[in-house]
């Protein structure tokens, strides 16, 4: 058989070849998936990415591992999802921290280091206080903050110029005081600083209602108001700032999963829709629903708008309250 017929089969085979789908993207996920917490258990952020991801287990039929790394203000874990190999089996929780952490000079990441997959929740800021505390109303709050000197009253529940702390800090500047004036306790998450509220060191808290679900239950912490536009379903005796005082002002934090930069559009296309129907499942939903946490969707495409709309507008928050660096 001549040289030149022995060729065209094998052109051709090799044609064949490389337009056949990687056998790696084909069979995604082979094996267990990482999706890390910047922030610790037991909080808000840890809950949502631990029912998220006994979700997508379901989807994707392969173990959603979830580590917390903490440290830094979210730094830690947001630098970790950041670094990792954008192979689609390390992803994160990311945080609205991600827009708040460069305008301080704490990271130069921001969220253009990584790959937007899916916003899955949005909770609004509340005022906790310790039922036992000097605090009977959000009224009475605010005159002792006022009247008694700057530093009288500590608050706590992220790590410095995280989002509760921005949130509190613009509060304070809605109500005509210095964003200092109350003097910020960094910490690891609600969690940990509810514990010490209700112990006694932490006056204020000024994370989600969710988050402190647990210690209103049991009579140790009380909500005075939410920084919403409407009360919360899950919590109706909760006022909102527009009822409690009459200031229009809202603010909240964000989360979704995303990926370090670079990511093969198929394994976000695989993912994202997986992550949908995570979203949508029962077990999702109605953990989300029982614990009062909200519920907010955005695919890849829009999720990526919404991050970036939120970096300007923080960046202008943490220049207001003079944490710009």
């Amino acid at each position: 058989m001549p040289i030149a017929s022995l060729k065209r089969p094998c052109l051709a085979l090799l044609s064949v070849a490389m337009l056949a789908p990687l056998p790696a993207l084909a069979d995604y996920p082979e094996k267990p998936i990482t999706l890390l917490v910047p922030w610790a258990a037991g909080g808000g952020t840890d809950a949502t990415a631990r029912t998220i991801a006994a979700a997508l287990e379901e989807e994707l039929g392969q173990t959603v591992n979830v580590v917390n790394r903490t440290g830094g203000s979210g730094v830690v874990g947001h630098t970790a999802m950041a670094m990792a190999k954008p192979d689609g089996y390390t992803l994160g929780l990311i945080t609205g921290e991600i827009n708040m952490m460069h305008w301080q000079g704490l990271t130069q990441l921001t969220y253009a280091d990584y790959t937007p997959i899916a916003q899955i929740n949005y909770d609004y800021a509340g005022i906790q206080v310790a039922a036992d505390g000097p605090f009977d109303s959000l009224d009475t709050l605010i005159d002792k903050v006022k009247s008694e000197s700057s530093g009288s009253y500590n608050a706590s529940g992220t790590g410095q110029g995280g989002v509760w702390h921005l949130a509190f800090a613009g509060f304070l500047l809605d109500q005509g005081m210095e964003p200092n004036r109350v003097s910020w306790i960094p910490s690891q998450g609600a969690a940990p600083a509810m514990t010490e509220m209700a112990a006694g060191s932490i006056d204020i808290v000024p994370s989600s209602v969710p988050e402190a679900r647990s210690m209103m239950d049991a009579g140790r912490v009380e909500s005075l108001a939410i920084m919403a536009p409407e009360r919360l379903d899950s919590f109706p005796d909760v006022p909102t700032l527009k009822e409690a005082i009459g200031s229009d002002y809202t603010i909240g934090e964000w989360r979704g999963i995303a990926g370090p930069k670079g990511m093969d559009p198929a394994v976000v296309e695989t993912l994202e829709s997986a992550i949908q129907a995570a979203y949508e499942s029962d077990t999702y939903q109605d953990f989300m629903a029982r614990q009062g946490f909200g519920t907010q969707w955005r695919g890849a495409d829009d999720f990526g708008t919404f991050m970036a709309e939120q970096d300007e507008r923080f960046g202008e928050i943490v220049e207001q309250v003079g944490l710009a660096k």
